[in-house]
């Protein structure tokens, strides 16, 4: 056992020398109690990310301290679930009692990190894509209980936008009142809306930053949730054209 447990901080000291030699910071956290819903960041950042593209990566500052609910909206491709990855990766780090990759971070004891991402189609054909969110979520809810992270990533979105977001308010508001703290990327305009009408001082609105150029410079910024995503800005980058310039397809002839 306690080759096993020096093997893990050893495993620690080799990432920490990986992270410094790409000329990222990593930081002791700063740990709160169990419940004291603390959340704060300065340059946070996904480690898994910047060890793959071997290269620095984009970090996020974000004040989310006495917030239960941080709902993240914006642009396509624009850092928005890289920075949950990071939240995540953060809260394990430091909950391991490793270092953080970040330049500043501190955050309070969760009894427990669960995660809600968007799955590729079931390929068995078992079941539908809606279906098996809600399989998922359904098992999840038995294992949560209070003072524990739940990360969502674009869930409930594989249905209409109105029932989705209605699936996803509800589903929210029952772990708010339940004690969790809940992270939030999504899409779904009618869900943020929603939550940003309930006026909770409990919930902060982040938004992935995009410059009038359409251009991402993968930053979270504070900012209430926009009804466009930008998928134009991404049509343009594939097909270098604007969509409504776009020559239409060809018809096809009738046949006699």
């Amino acid at each position: 056992m306690l080759r096993t447990e020096v093997a893990f901080y050893i495993g620690g000291v080799n990432l920490q020398q990986r992270l410094s030699a790409l000329g990222l910071t990593t930081v002791v956290p700063v740990l709160a109690g169990l419940g004291e819903s603390r959340f704060a960041c300065c340059g946070l950042y996904d480690v898994c990310l910047a060890i793959s593209m071997n290269k620095a990566v984009v970090g996020n500052d974000v004040d989310g301290n006495d917030k239960a609910l941080v709902v993240i909206t914006g642009a396509n491709q624009g850092g928005k679930s890289t920075f949950l990855r990071g939240v995540g990766l953060a809260q394990m780090m430091m909950q391991s009692g490793l270092f953080v990759g970040a330049e500043a971070f501190g955050a309070n004891i969760v009894r427990g990190v669960f995660t809600h991402y968007k799955r590729e189609e079931d390929t068995s054909m078992t079941s539908g894509k809606f279906e098996e969110e809600l399989r998922r979520m359904n098992a999840l809810a038995d294992m949560l209980g209070a003072h524990a992270l739940v990360l969502f990533n674009e869930s409930f979105a594989s249905t209409n936008e109105r029932e989705g977001s209605e699936i996803a308010q509800q589903i929210v508001t029952a772990l708010l009142d339940s004690g969790l703290k809940v992270f939030f990327v999504t899409h779904l305009y009618p869900f943020a809306h929603a939550m940003e009408e309930l006026d909770l001082q409990s919930c902060l609105f982040l938004r992935a930053e995009r410059r009038e150029d359409g251009s991402r410079t993968f930053k979270l910024i504070e900012g209430k949730p926009l009804e466009t995503s930008f998928g134009e800005d991404l049509y343009k980058k594939i097909f270098g054209a604007d969509p409504e310039s776009r020559p239409s397809p060809p018809r096809l002839r009738e046949i006699a």
